[in-house]
């Protein structure tokens, strides 16, 4: 069928809108028409070659739409069923059977490499020549996509379905990094780096895990502002101040839990040296391949854990369903990191996102 996408055909290039043909669903696959899409970090990290993605390449991994059709092997939706689309993992491997896909050993491949489970291309242009796909199991910027029972969540059809794409990575990752892979308990403190969309999901799904200390660190001070509003009991902007002092200010003996999401390094030094004897430390910012930090290993070793957390160390079917339903009671409020596109201009919504501008673009789609 022909749709039309997003394709990134250069490093460093524009979004090109084009008409192309998508392959029919096979039996694994749902045929989903897009409503909203989020744009992601990783999108752009991907765009620009900090990961080696094969280009051409339709990017997208934060779809919510509509089932259009399904494969005859798929049980778990229906056509007309409202779905958000999210990252891909084999259900087969040692880790996903044992309840942790976040740490699925083969889902690089489906995720990043441009083609479908069984090795095919399933995006062509006019020209008939191949154009990457199936990224995180979607390749959401486009009009239709491609997905698979294991990836497609069904949602309630209660809450505007444009607002749920970016529940399927950037919010599910900040607050699954909070109240899955942290999980601190009610009356702990936390320190999160970075006030982004990441980093306030991370706030708002503090608030809901009952912490009673919440310190964010940006440079931004309209992303401090918001994320006191969400709930941050203490703000910090290390442009003003060092925030390993501040927060000891706070906390004498550091924070027992640390999140860093902004992906540079420096800051992971710094989130770091913040932490307490005996905390943990999350790693949630991705930078470019080969990026290092100086890290003194006697200071770890102090019962210090630094952990990476792959979206949230999330079951998606179960958190995505659940964050709906803190929304829906006013407890997640994700709506106010949102502002929305149309299709067309998501050069502008990507680098509004790149400048800050803008904390977590969403284009409609449909």
């Amino acid at each position: 069928m022909e749709i039309k996408a997003a394709i990134v055909r250069q490093k460093n290039g524009p979004f090109l809108l084009e008409h192309v043909a998508l392959n029919e669903p096979a039996e694994d696959q749902v045929l989903v028409r897009l409503v909203a899409t989020g744009l992601c970090h990783t999108d752009l990290v991907c765009r620009d070659q900090h990961y080696p993605v094969p280009l051409p390449m339709v990017f997208g991994h934060e779809g919510a739409g509509v089932v259009e059709r399904v494969g005859s092997a798929v049980k778990k939706v229906k056509p007309g069923d409202h779905v958000v689309l999210t990252f891909y993992t084999c259900g087969s491997c040692d880790a996903c059977l044992s309840g942790d896909p976040t740490s699925c050993a083969n889902s690089f491949g489906p995720n990043f490499m441009g083609r479908s489970v069984t090795g095919e291309c399933t995006i062509h242009d006019h020209q008939g020549a191949e154009v990457g796909a199936s990224f995180f199991g979607q390749s959401s910027f486009a009009t239709y996509a491609l997905s698979y029972e294991r990836n497609t969540v069904k949602v309630t059809k209660d809450v505007p379905l444009e607002l749920l794409g970016p529940l399927g990575c950037g919010i599910q990752t900040g607050a699954g990094s909070v109240l899955n892979a942290l999980n601190p308990p009610a009356g702990s403190a936390i320190a999160i780096f970075g006030a982004g969309a990441v980093g306030l999901s991370a706030v708002m799904a503090a608030v809901v895990a009952g912490c009673t200390t919440i310190i964010a660190v940006d440079v931004k001070e309209n992303r401090l502002e918001l994320a006191s509003e969400l709930g941050a009991t203490h703000i910090i902007n290390p442009a003003a101040n060092d925030p390993i002092v501040a927060i000891k200010e706070i906390f004498a003996d550091g924070v027992p839990y640390v999140l860093e999401t902004s992906g540079l390094p420096a800051v992971l030094t710094q989130a770091i040296h913040s932490s307490a004897i005996g905390g943990e430390i999350g790693i949630v910012g991705a930078p470019p391949m080969g990026a290092t930090v100086p890290v003194d290993i006697n200071f770890l070793l102090f019962n210090r854990k630094l952990r990476g957390i792959v979206e949230g160390q999330s079951i998606s079917d179960i958190f995505i369903p659940r964050l709906v339903e803190l929304y829906r009671q006013g407890k997640f409020p994700f709506d106010k990191l949102i502002k929305f596109y149309p299709f067309d201009e998501i050069n502008r919504a990507a680098e509004d996102s790149e400048k800050g501008v803008t904390l977590k673009p969403v284009l409609r789609i449909g």
